[in-house]
């Protein structure tokens, strides 16, 4: 939640970035100058590494650095730097403890922390401070001081102490802690001008899934919640969380052909713009080739199509188009069909979503397919999360008027066939697929069972796979019992491939 009412008007503050475009954009442009920050987060979670870009921005930015670190060594963060393809040069670091300190003369005071241990540690941060002026400080990590100070008191004191030193000199201070304290330092939360919790959790497959919070920034706006990120070579990677409110506009709901004749009729005049579709049927069925139709029919428009595929590779795909006629090869060539073959288990939530946004506003995408929805929903954390996910980006879809297909697999082949979950409730329109059986040969049918945007026919057409694309037929008029699978014949129409083969005799 953001801390103030949208119509009060804040005060301008100057905003240091964090190097991290994703956490900027969550806090509105940066942290604001001179104050102490905490990122807290358990080993392992990326808090030396976002302390690391932090740093480096400054030195982009021509502001001098500090690394004060109190549990890693100077030689070890020129390691995790140079992972990324960073050089430190321009970041000054200052390691409180160094080898000296495993001298006889020292040990009493290495094991045994007392006052004069913590009094020498925070004139050592004083001397540095003054030597280097930074304008950016990075304290890595308070568990030290912590176990310095011995008492929550003390610890606080220091904590205190430390924040009026820094504040004196106009640093912007980012203070790093690895939740080793047996419960929560709330104590210390209070203090910090803002908190930053980064998470990670680690399921039964795939890779571990790290997550952002702001607990807290005083003075700003920011967005709350969750926000998914990486971890990877280059450093960290924020993904912000999509709010489908903040891109409301109004939308032009104008319907262009989704590539079949036969189709756009059963649509009541075509796909509408602004408008989400589910495409729903069993294995098989052609609901990857229809909306493969249809994403072909906008790039033949001179319209820019993004393809998300997770079930199958792209060479199938492309050699299932080229089989049927509906070439696409030359499309991906020249830019304006991007297919992107993704593994769910690799692919967290807000990532994806995070994709399909810079594909909407940088590369001026006009219809978005996800094929399928079923094993998008494996990369979730449940159901719940699920719906919300992708109900804030079809909304968002929606006002971009993106015309927006998506795939969803059900189980079963004929009769009684279901979904992994219901989203129906969310979609602009439905398309069914069915396969049902008639004299003795395995049939095709499609209707449109849902339509907010044209009034859709409410017949159900027979239709088939052919070389070019889809291939309409006429309304079932003379069956019954279609969706169940096995209808009861009760006129003398031919299908699809009899009436070629009376044409034939």
């Amino acid at each position: 939640m953001t801390p103030f009412p949208p119509n009060v008007k804040l005060p301008d503050q100057a905003r240091a970035s964090t190097g991290v475009a994703g956490l900027d954009d969550i806090l509105g442009g940066g942290l604001p100058t001179t104050h102490l920050y905490l990122a807290e987060g358990k080993p392992g979670s990326g808090k030396t590494t976002l302390g690391l870009q932090f740093l480096l921005r400054g030195v982009a930015d021509g502001e001098a650095g500090l690394y004060i670190t109190l549990s890693e060594t100077s030689q070890e963060l020129h390691i995790v730097a140079a992972s990324h393809g960073w050089s430190l040069k321009g970041v000054e670091v200052f390691e409180l403890v160094e080898t000296t300190g495993l001298s006889p003369d020292a040990e009493q005071s290495i094991l045994h922390p007392s006052e004069v241990e913590l009094g020498e540690m925070t004139r050592g941060v004083m001397a540095a401070v003054d030597r280097v002026k930074p304008a950016r400080v990075v304290f890595d990590s308070l568990s030290e001081v912590r176990l310095l100070a011995q008492s929550s008191m003390r610890y606080r004191r220091q904590v205190l102490a430390l924040k009026s030193f820094f504040a004196a000199r106009s640093c912007t201070v980012l203070m790093l802690d690895d939740y080793t304290a047996e419960h929560d330092d709330l104590q210390l939360q209070s203090i910090a001008h803002g908190v930053i919790q980064l998470g990670k959790s680690a399921g039964q497959y795939g890779p571990e899934r790290r997550s952002l919070r702001v607990v807290k920034m005083r003075g700003i706006r920011f967005r709350g919640g969750d926000h998914d990120f990486n971890l990877d070579t280059g450093g960290l990677s924020v993904y912000p969380r999509l709010v489908a409110a903040e891109h409301r506009a109004a939308v032009n709901h104008a319907l262009v052909s989704a590539g079949t004749e036969g189709f756009d009729a059963l649509l009541g005049g075509g796909l509408a713009r602004g408008s989400n579709t589910l495409f729903m049927g069993p294995s098989g069925v052609g609901k990857t080739t229809t909306a493969l139709s249809c994403a072909r029919a906008a790039l033949q428009r001179g319209e820019s199509v993004a393809y998300y595929l997770f079930d199958e590779g792209l060479a199938t795909l492309l050699t299932r188009s080229r089989s049927l006629g509906m070439e696409i090869d030359s499309y991906i060539e020249e830019g304006s069909l991007q297919i992107q073959a993704l593994d769910p288990a690799q692919v967290s939530p807000g990532q994806f979503a995070n994709m399909v946004r810079s594909a909407v506003e940088e590369r001026g995408v006009q219809m978005v397919v996800i094929d399928s929805l079923n094993a998008y929903m494996h990369a979730m954390a449940g159901d719940k999360h699920l719906l919300l996910q992708v109900h804030e980006l079809l909304a968002y879809l929606n006002q971009r008027e993106v015309i927006t297909i998506l795939v969803l697999g059900m189980h079963g082949m004929i009769g009684d066939i279901r979904s992994d979950v219901d989203l129906s409730y969310l979609s602009d329109g439905i398309v069914l697929f069915r396969f049902f059986e008639a004299r003795g040969a395995l049939l095709k049918a499609v209707s449109v069972v849902k339509s907010r945007t044209s009034a859709h026919e409410a017949t159900i057409r027979e239709f088939r796979l052919g070389f070019g694309g889809l291939e309409i037929g006429h309304a079932l008029t003379d069956f019954e019992g279609v969706l169940t699978g096995a209808p009861s014949y009760r006129g003398s129409h031919l299908m699809l491939g009899e009436a070629e083969k009376a044409a034939v005799a």
